[in-house]
């Protein structure tokens, strides 16, 4: 048989498609394997590249496979979509697209995690869950009160004292002794909910206790263990980027462009990158701004733009900023210096 220098896998629960090609690009196989095969497959196989889409289950596969001796590249599902065939979808086809991306010279492969990498990233996404839970939950307790005319002022103070007058037998109008049982389960799921937090965000905290690399990002002003364990479990590797801006792009805190025959027209941010790393340096960066509206010593240049644009748009400049000072901050392997930006005054 020809030599196989190239494999695209299709990756699955249970049935995964692989497409071989030669130096050439030539197909010289293709074949369905069943997931208790995948692995004896790739031992058989001589040295060769791998490609697999960077989905779910994808960074499991990399690691296995790369154990095997193979070259694993994960390739980001938009740039797979590209060579996907118009008017067609199915397995081998998505294993042909794996195949035809890793040639390709201008396609950014995404860099395999490792296990603790995952369970970092997995912390995040259990903390973000129930912070959603909790969110649903409150807003329910809020609006079924509200039915029967109890409401509260906004935020956390606001919902608390809602919560304390359910559970009081004795408080509140009259009406509230019908609904108080019937709101007790949602009540008491949002305690332990609120519990479950607290829980995860102490496991995230004992994490970025014990990584030097987190604990650098925590010298920055606006981080803090869930910002900075955020960020090294979710750019896995800085170096990848050439600077700062590259990062801030690949999250997709950049302007997108909508530019011709010279004119440069620049549009609201990109939103490419990883939402929910975004979505943490924006908060970031809005909680700088607020401290900046109040004290504009703190920072000269977020006081200048506040001057000229809106206070969300000044902190998605400030998150885009926060970005590039994080990926400084990791190459280097310095802690911030006040003196080196002009995010704070030094």
């Amino acid at each position: 048989m020809t030599e196989i220098s190239t494999v695209g896998m299709d990756i699955a629960k249970l049935i995964f498609q692989v497409e071989g090609r030669d130096a050439s690009g030539a197909v010289v196989l293709r074949r369905r394997l069943r997931r208790n095969g995948v692995l004896k497959f790739f031992i058989k196989l001589p040295r060769c590249v791998v490609a697999l889409e960077a989905c779910a289950t994808a960074h499991y596969w990399a690691r296995e496979i790369s154990a095997a001796g193979h070259d694993v590249r994960l390739i980001p599902p938009t740039s797979v979509k590209r060579f996907v065939k118009r008017g067609k979808k199915n397995d081998q086809v998505d294993a042909a697209a794996c195949c035809q991306a890793v040639a390709s010279k201008d396609i950014d492969v995404v860099p395999i995690k490792t296990l603790e990498q995952q369970a970092v990233v997995m912390m995040h996404g259990v903390r973000q869950q129930l912070v959603e839970g909790a969110t649903a939950l409150s807003n329910a307790i809020r609006g079924h009160l509200a039915e029967i005319g109890i409401i509260a002022r906004k935020g956390a103070a606001g919902f608390n004292a809602l919560v304390e007058l359910v559970a009081r037998p004795e408080s509140g109008p009259p009406e509230l002794a019908l609904i108080r049982p019937i709101l007790a389960p949602l009540v008491a799921q949002w305690r332990t909910t609120g519990e479950q937090i607290k829980a995860i965000e102490r496991q995230i905290d004992r994490w970025h206790k014990a990584n030097r690399d987190s604990r650098l990002l925590d010298t920055i002003p606006q981080y803090g263990p869930i910002v900075a364990s955020a960020f090294v479990a979710k750019v896995s590797d800085p170096t990848r980027f050439a600077r700062g801006r590259q990062c801030a792009a690949w999250l997709g805190a950049v302007p997108s462009q909508h530019s011709t025959g010279g004119k440069t027209c620049l549009g609201p941010i990109t939103k490419a990158g990883d939402r929910y790393l975004r979505t943490l340096l924006v908060i970031a960066g809005a909680g700088l701004v607020r401290r900046v509206k109040a004290d504009p010593s703190l920072s000269p240049w977020i006081a200048g733009l506040l001057r000229r644009m809106p206070a969300k748009k000044v902190a998605v400049a400030v998150a885009n900023k926060l970005a590039r000072i994080g990926w400084a901050v990791l190459v280097s392997g310095k802690p911030y210096d006040a003196a080196m930006s002009n995010l704070t005054a030094a």
